[in-house]
């Protein structure tokens, strides 16, 4: 198979901070995306804020997946530079799991893979999930930032007038999957305010 033919890889993971629909938004557009192939690694929390959440069971989160990786094997593919990956998205992406990609830790197979991204100098997307933030929280985002990562919390867009929470997880999902170069329709594009009339004197 020739390069030109290879699927784009993308590595979907999910950490134990709220806003797990984040990550099954994604995997669920990219399942159906061509010449996409994902690649899935949750944490023990993450899987226990799935089923908190969205009461969704791991075979269910693991069917939307092409491949599915266990946190704790740190010899699977995805740990490795020579793994052909286009991406990594961390959906949501936990305040710990900050902490252990701005520093390196790269102690189990999700914070490994996304040391990987970021030596590679590959795309790396965190959505960070918290609030208020502290100065260490702060600190790490900088921190990953300055090593090349994308710290891209999911914050609603109130222009758009979402009407429902489904609308307002999409136009987040639509920003990473940008930054990822990865087609979509999920939400509508900013096309500018109209001009105001101008003021004609004489006319009321």
């Amino acid at each position: 198979m020739s390069p030109a033919s290879l699927p784009r890889r993308f590595i979907i993971a999910i950490s134990g901070a709220s806003g797990a629909v984040y990550g099954v938004r994604l995997l669920q557009v990219l399942q159906r995306t061509p010449g996409v192939e994902s690649h899935l690694v949750v944490s023990e929390t993450g899987w226990r804020t799935l089923q908190h959440e969205l009461a969704m069971e791991r075979t269910a989160v693991q069917a939307l997946a092409h491949q599915v990786h266990d946190v704790s094997n740190v010899g699977a593919a995805i740990a490795s530079g020579s793994f052909q990956c286009a991406g990594m998205v961390v959906a949501p992406c936990s305040m710990r799991t900050l902490a252990a990609v701005a520093h390196g830790l790269a102690d189990n197979l999700l914070t490994r893979a996304a040391d990987v991204m970021l030596k590679e100098r590959r795309r790396l997307v965190l959505m960070v999930r918290e609030t208020p933030l502290h100065l260490g929280h702060l600190r790490n985002m900088v921190s990953v930032t300055e090593m090349g990562g994308i710290v891209c919390p999911p914050l609603p867009a109130f222009y758009l007038r979402p009407a429902s929470v489904a609308e307002i997880v999409d136009h987040s999902v639509a920003r990473v999957l940008d930054l990822l170069d990865v087609p979509h329709h999920l939400a509508p594009r900013w096309e500018g305010l109209a001009a105001p009339a101008p003021d004609i004197p004489g006319l009321l």
